[in-house]
């Protein structure tokens, strides 16, 4: 069904302010509102395929993603999470020193789950230490292992041990850090516990010189440093003032990061145009299109690094490989979205944009029709359902069109 985009307005307008989950109206009108999604998503596809035909050195590892620059400086650790047994994340540290907009925990930072003392989350399970032998001699070796949520270097001095022990089998690890309680001190003892990796979370301090200038120092003791953050303007606007000072430091990569929302951090993009990938991610429209822009320009003026396009897609071949790994079915895969129900009222603002345009439109068929739908759809409104949950969850579909 090639839904016109005004029809596709009205039915979403519709639905943005019924009240309940409307699960039965989506079981009912399936067809017409996927339609919808597949529209935007194709549209915005064009869009990003059109932007990078324009990148005169675009590379792709099979198909899964896309970069530009010396491919010797691909991040391993990407290489493990697309091609090898998957993203294994190990979680000890449930703070951060600073608040990220775009922080996927952002309206519940504190109230992350605190980890045991001596202990570490690893599968969604907790170990001690010296129980890493044990996991090892029973469980296959993973390709990788990354240090992830929050920020590690709030109490580093406790990832040593770690790092040493999964070093030792071999294991190849990386971290994320927003780099601001970074020191030639700790960088070189996590260095020196024999970290593989790590990635600076260069937007999380607004391109602080403290930070570029840790990046440098970084540089002197991993075999790869990087910076790995979600794809903003504010990001873009900061990169451009310090790019030269940025591409001094000698770091290996950049991971452009296409931004996703889930509950905690939506409330801060009230009224973006956004999309829904593959009925996954939800993300603004801006974020791939500011990735595939710094892309351009390190292919053009020939930057001494990889650039890479971390985007929706990249998660869904993410999700593809580790299923494949994990022995799942043929198609198999849990690229999934980060909310529970629709949430109609996001896509009003891109279905509005007199400026996005439908690939394809035809007239709608009788039977999907708003007009021929609407009694019966307001029959099966049940406004006490789950509205006391829908209102504390996310924002009203008024501020949207403030």
């Amino acid at each position: 069904m090639n839904i016109s985009k005004q029809d596709a307005l009205e039915w979403f307008e519709f639905l943005s302010e019924l009240p309940g989950n409307k699960k039965d109206i989506y079981n009912q009108y399936s067809d017409v509102i996927e339609a919808i999604f597949r529209q935007i998503e194709l549209s915005v596809n064009k869009k990003h395929k059109d932007l990078q035909n324009e990148i005169p050195t675009l590379e792709t590892l099979k198909g899964r993603t896309y970069f530009v620059g010396d491919k010797e400086k691909f991040p391993k650790g990407c290489i493990s999470c697309l091609f090898g047994t998957g993203l294994g994340g190990i979680r000890k540290t449930h703070q951060c020193n600073l608040t990220c907009k775009f922080c996927y925990y952002h309206d519940n930072i504190d109230n992350q789950d605190k980890i045991p003392n001596n202990m570490w989350e690893i599968g969604e399970n907790l170990y001690y230490e010296e129980d890493i032998e044990l996991l090892l001699s029973i469980q296959q070796k993973p390709s990788g292992i990354a240090y992830v949520y929050l920020e590690p270097f709030l109490e580093i001095e406790k990832y040593y041990g770690m790092v040493k022990k999964l070093a030792d089998a071999g294991i190849y690890q990386h971290m994320y850090t927003n780099g601001t309680l970074s020191t030639e001190e700790n960088l070189k003892a996590l260095a020196d516990a024999g970290l593989n990796e790590l990635r600076f979370n260069l937007g999380a301090s607004n391109c602080s010189d403290k930070v570029i200038e840790a990046m440098k120092i970084a540089k002197k003791y991993f075999p790869m440093v990087g910076i790995e953050t979600p794809m903003t303007p504010e990001f873009l606007e900061t990169f451009l003032k310090k790019k030269d000072a940025i591409l001094e430091t000698g770091i290996d990569f950049i991971n452009c990061a296409e931004l996703h929302f889930g509950e905690d951090n939506i409330n801060n993009y009230t009224g973006e145009k956004m999309y829904m990938s593959r009925r996954g991610y939800i993300s603004p429209l801006w974020s791939r299109e500011i990735t595939l822009q710094l892309m351009k320009m390190a292919s053009e003026e020939r930057w001494n690094l990889v650039v890479h396009d971390c985007s929706n897609h990249t998660k869904f071949s993410r999700e593809l490989n580790k299923n494949s790994k994990q022995g799942g079915i043929f198609g198999s895969n849990t690229y999934y979205s980060e909310f529970d129900r629709i949430l109609y009222h996001l896509f009003l603002p891109i279905l509005k944009d007199n400026e996005f345009k439908f690939l394809i439109e035809e007239e709608i068929e009788d039977q999907y029709n708003l007009e021929n739908c609407r009694e019966d759809i307001l029959s099966m409104v049940d406004s006490d359902e789950d509205e006391e949950m829908y209102e504390e969850f996310y924002f009203d579909e008024e501020e949207t069109e403030e």
